[in-house]
Formats: structure tokens, C-alpha cells, sequence
């Protein structure tokens, strides 16, 4: 048995050392940011600076785990694609109509509000990427706007732009 096979030549993506020092730059950001936060309320038990620390952190340890996987040789496996044709190119023609959904909706949400524009948002993605059902898209979208708007004004206490329906919300 011979033994002296020579190994395939190791592999070294190099992206992921991009993307584990942007990962770990990242952690530096928050764990910086989170220095400036001033303390809570002395009766909680657990104050605002903390979560940014934990999550700060988290994201240096893995953007370190992650180079050192990268300097070991570890690749990830590309995508089989197992419902993809890999083959084809992109379909610019879908992609311009979402980014022109999204611009539409950077656009106008200031003067209509979320409720409208979520509907919106939610109905004209659902059209461009295949969807026939126009009056259940639109029923679904705005059932999401006004949950996520109700969620974060009232539940959360985050405003987010009314619009025209400003007092009827």
C-alpha cells in the first residue's frame, strides 16, 4: 500500500476571510456603540447595555471561529440548486420590478403611511413573482400591514408613518 499519495492541493476562500472580518467588524460596532448607551433604571435586572455586548460579542467570537475554519481549509459546498436551473442567468426583468416596487414604496410611504404601502409592498411583490390571485394578495397584504403596524405602534411603542390614515388608525 503505498502511502505517499500526494494530497489534492488544499483550497482557501478567500471571501470568507472578507466576510469574517466584516462579521467581526460588525461585533466591534456594536460593542463600541453599546459604551455610549446610558443605564437603565436601577431595579432592572437586566440593563440595555447588556444586550449589545452579548450580541457584540457573538458576532466577534464568530467572525473569529469563522477565519480560523477559513485558514483550516474548510469550504463551503456550493448549492446543488435542487429546484434551480443553475444555468440560466439572472431575470433582470423581475428584478427591476421589485427594486421599482421597493423605490415606489421608499417614495410614498412618508405621505400614505405603512398600512397602504405594506398592502402595496406585499401585493405587487406577490404579482411580479407569480402570483394570479390580485384580491387575495391584496386581502393578505393589508391583514400583514395593519398586524405589523398595530405590533410596533401599540404592542412595541415604535411609531411608524400613518399617512393619510393618521387619526383613523
Amino acid at each position: 500500500m503505498n502511502t505517499s499519495a500526494t494530497a489534492p492541493p488544499r483550497r482557501v476562500d478567500t471571501a470568507q476571510y472578507g466576510l469574517a472580518a466584516f462579521v467581526g467588524l460588525v461585533g466591534v460596532v456594536v460593542l463600541v456603540d453599546g459604551l455610549g448607551l446610558d443605564p437603565g433604571f436601577a431595579d432592572q435586572p437586566v440593563q440595555p447595555y447588556a444586550f449589545s455586548y452579548a450580541i457584540g460579542g457573538a458576532l466577534v467570537v464568530l467572525g473569529g471561529l469563522l477565519a480560523v475554519a477559513t485558514w483550516r481549509g474548510d469550504v463551503a459546498e456550493p448549492e446543488e440548486g435542487e429546484d434551480v436551473d443553475l444555468s440560466g442567468g439572472l431575470d433582470w426583468a423581475t428584478l427591476l420590478q421589485l427594486v421599482a416596487v421597493i423605490v415606489i414604496v421608499i417614495a410614498l410611504i412618508g405621505w400614505l403611511g405603512w398600512a397602504i404601502m405594506g398592502a402595496f409592498l406585499f401585493a405587487a411583490s406577490a404579482r411580479i413573482l407569480g402570483s394570479r390571485r390580485l384580491l387575495l394578495d391584496i386581502g393578505v397584504g393589508i391583514a400583514m400591514s395593519l398586524l405589523s403596524w398595530y405590533g410596533f405602534y401599540v404592542g412595541l411603542g415604535i411609531p411608524i408613518p400613518a399617512g393619510i390614515l393618521d387619526g383613523v388608525l
